[in-house]
Order: structure tokens, then sequence, then C-alpha cells
């Protein structure tokens, strides 16, 4: 009989393969867009369109706070995986 002790082997990360890191960037990229949209290319009659209101910016402006939002939720709170039974380590 072996006095060794097993350790259970460490879950490891998803990290960059987490999808909610790919939604944050297409999200974030989507938000970029957009707000580069809202300085560069509204009209007058764009923002007359819309009684005044710049929606490129504002909803720019969501979409990278959802983005933060979002990634820092991956990051906080990052999926487990479990180890495979032929993982050594």
């Amino acid at each position: 009989m072996s006095d060794k002790k097993t350790t259970p082997p460490a879950t490891k990360t998803a990290r960059a393969f987490d999808v909610r890191t790919f939604i944050a960037a297409l999200i974030g990229l989507y938000g970029v867009i957009l707000l580069l949209t809202a300085f560069f290319g509204t009209s007058e009659e764009d923002l007359a369109k819309a009684d005044g209101l710049n929606v490129n910016l504002w909803t720019g402006l969501g979409l990278l706070a959802f983005a933060i939002a979002f990634q820092a939720w991956a990051m906080l709170r990052p999926v487990r995986v479990p180890p495979r039974p032929d993982d050594d380590g």
C-alpha cells in the first residue's frame, strides 16, 4: 500500500476561448464603428431626422459599455474546464 496522497488535478479556465470574449469583442467593434460614424459621418440632415439626437453616438456608447461589462464578467468569473481523465496535468 502506498502512503502517497493524490491531489485532484487543477482545473483550467477557458480564457481566450470563452464565447463571452468573442461576443464582447464583436459588440465592442460595432460600438467603435458607430462612434466613428457619429463623429465623422453624421450630417445635419441625419440629426434633424432624429430630432437633434445623435443616435449613433448614444448607441455606440451603450454598446461599448455593454462590451466592457461582458468582458469584465468573463474575466471575473472564468469558465472552469474540468480535467480529462487521460490528462496528466
